[in-house]
């Protein structure tokens, strides 16, 4: 059975929100302030997730202790809002996650802290957030100034969603890749060309001391908490607040997914290769009658030599719970809940290396402290 569905489009449009690219088609709002805000990259969410920024705002414990359990109410939320389809209404979804966000900063945090946190907001978004209202105001920028900003944006946009576009047809071509290079330098050399000497004297106080904002590693949700169900394999039943300090390689599959079978013995080696710092946990969702039943389930499981635990979703409550769309799909879960990574399809399809590239993140997880 043959369930590789899209797996191709890999984490292409299923990140793009998190992570703020913006590259969607756009509607047509009436006014030009609404027109420039779908160019600005949403990165705050992303940003109040790194324990680098929890550091560069000061926060305290008891504030970070707050902060987690802020995420706890919302991440499941936000990262389930990720499949969906109509730009408009990520966009919208996105925006609200977003004022609930600043609404906690506003109400548990100082006021130096949330000038740094818009400091951090704003350099995240890079040469974008001249197109913000409130930054516009503050510098005091002539609507021609606006207006090339945005034509050059626009530019990058473009080049952008036709590169992936053929990426998802594999038609790529240098030809394409050359001219998403040159868009983004243009717009990058645009803060040189189009501000004044004033402005940017003034956007240097605006922005403070200099913060690196791409090299932020925790940058996802929380991941959601196990829905309980009665049959478990392998196991007592877990949860992941149980697994806490430990790395979790959650796997969605099913026992007659042919794709599945394909990542089965890189699961039986990771079970076996990490001990117990590291838990491979699987959830079986059904799609077949077959699948629906729990002693085939657990049969299968047995020839197949699954040691590890396994949740048996008869009612796809936890496929629901993490807005899952395709077997296989693994996560790469941290030691304090928080999603690192995660893949769509066979770990090694067509010669990807994904195993390998999962195994490294690990590595890098089991270091960081608990």
């Amino acid at each position: 059975m043959h369930r590789s569905k899209i797996w191709n489009r890999r984490l292409f449009l299923a990140i793009a929100f998190l992570i703020g690219t913006q590259t969607r088609s756009f509607a047509q709002p009436q006014n030009s302030d609404a027109l420039r805000e779908q160019l600005i990259p949403s990165h705050l969410l992303g940003l109040i997730h790194a324990p680098e920024v929890h550091a560069e705002l000061k926060l305290t414990p008891a504030q970070v202790t707050k902060l987690e359990a802020f995420f706890e109410k919302t991440d499941g939320d936000w990262f389930r809002s990720r499949i969906i389809q109509q730009p408009e209404k990520l966009a919208a979804q996105v925006k609200r996650f977003e004022a609930m966000a600043w609404q906690w900063f506003r109400s548990n945090t100082s006021k130096q802290q949330q000038e740094r946190l818009r400091q951090l907001e704003l350099r995240a978004q890079g040469i974008r957030m001249l197109l913000r209202r409130d930054l516009s105001q503050e510098l005091r920028m002539q609507e021609s100034q606006l207006t090339q900003l945005e034509e050059l944006a626009r530019a990058t946009v473009k080049a952008t969603q036709e590169l992936q576009k053929a990426t998802m047809q594999n038609k790529v071509t240098e030809e394409l890749k050359l001219a998403v290079l040159e868009a983004n330098k243009a717009e990058a050399a645009s803060l040189q060309t189009v501000m004044t000497q004033g402005q940017m004297d003034q956007l240097r106080q605006i922005l403070g001391a200099p913060f690196e904002t791409s090299k932020l590693q925790r940058i996802y949700p929380m991941a959601p908490e196990l829905v309980p169900v009665s049959d478990w394999i392998n196991s007592s039943p877990l949860t992941l607040q149980s697994l806490r300090g430990k790395v979790v390689l959650l796997h969605f599959y099913a026992f007659q997914c042919h794709n599945c079978h394909a990542n089965f013995d890189v699961y039986q080696r990771w079970h076996k290769q990490y001990g117990d710092d590291v838990v491979v946990l699987g959830i079986q969702t059904p799609e077949t009658s077959n699948e629906r039943d729990p002693s085939l389930v657990r049969k299968a499981a047995k020839e197949r030599d699954l040691n590890f635990p396994i949740l048996v979703d008869l009612k796809s409550e936890n496929w629901k719970s993490w807005s899952n769309t395709m077997w296989p799909t693994v996560y790469v879960i941290d030691k304090r809940g928080y999603i690192r990574h995660w893949w769509q399809g066979e770990l090694r399809w067509k010669g990807a290396t994904m195993d390998q590239k999962i195994e490294s993140i690990v590595t890098g997880l089991l270091a960081e402290d608990a």
